[in-house]
């Protein structure tokens, strides 16, 4: 598992998990992220049961198990978050951050020590120390219950399934031309995003945003200027494509 800093300011840092290369070959690679603030510490969207060991070597190269705050879960599936069961044990005093719709689907991967804090459909704020964490919401993208983190001092926003891409491990961490990247996303926005209502609202939502840095939650980061292309493209893009006549 290969750690990537995006960001170190003077209060915190983001830091990503990314390029699994032990990952079973049919297990989808994902990309997790950790936001360590001055009094708390936020682990997002941290994976999934077969990743627990290495990601929790991973996160403790960078601080001790009992720093480690709060966890994000954007929505329930199982490759964001089966491995909360094992989380649970380890961090027996952190709060879980997650949709309401999903508490009692998500308690299913195991909750016994850990403390559920409800999203509710609007959203929610987090202060970690040195910023203050949004969590923005994002329903039907693709879940009916999901939010994405926007962080406005390092202006990154995790964008959880939108934007994301279905790549090899060896496949660059940033993407580095984004008409070739079209192909590697089209599909998979097509088939997981089914509301074209709802994909318009998050992009009016998004828009308003300051972002240098879009990190979904599968494939490569949008910097710069490719995050307005993205949001061109994907508002411009027909979803919900499995249903034909």
């Amino acid at each position: 598992m290969k750690a990537h800093v995006l960001y170190r300011g003077e209060h915190h840092q983001w830091i990503m998990f990314a390029r699994d290369e032990e990952k079973p070959e049919k297990i989808i690679d994902t990309n997790q992220y950790l936001v360590i603030g001055k009094n708390k510490s936020l682990l997002i969207d941290p994976g999934g049961s077969e990743l627990f060991p290495v990601m929790l070597g991973s996160v403790l190269k960078f601080l001790a198990v009992n720093e480690i705050t709060d966890i994000f879960a954007s929505h329930q599936d199982p490759d964001i978050i089966s491995s909360l069961g094992l989380w649970d044990e380890a961090l027996p005093n952190a709060k879980l951050h997650s949709p309401w719709l999903w508490e009692g689907f998500i308690r299913h991967f195991g909750m016994n020590n850990i403390e559920y804090v409800a999203l509710p459909d609007e959203g929610g704020r987090l202060d970690i120390g040195g910023t203050e964490l949004h969590f923005v919401p994002a329903h039907y993208l693709h879940s009916s219950g999901n939010f994405n983190v926007y962080d406005p001092v390092a202006r990154l926003l995790m964008s959880g399934d939108v934007g994301a891409a279905l790549e090899p491990n060896d496949a660059p961490l940033v993407v580095d031309d984004f008409d070739s990247h079209i192909s590697k996303m089209r599909g998979f926005h097509q088939r997981w995003m089914p509301s074209n209502a709802a994909k318009t609202d998050w992009i009016r939502r998004v828009r308003k945003l300051k972002i240098d840095i879009m990190a979904p939650q599968h494939g490569r980061l949008f910097k710069g200027d490719d995050v307005g292309r993205f949001l061109d493209w994907f508002d411009a893009l027909e979803v919900g494509s499995a249903i034909k006549d």
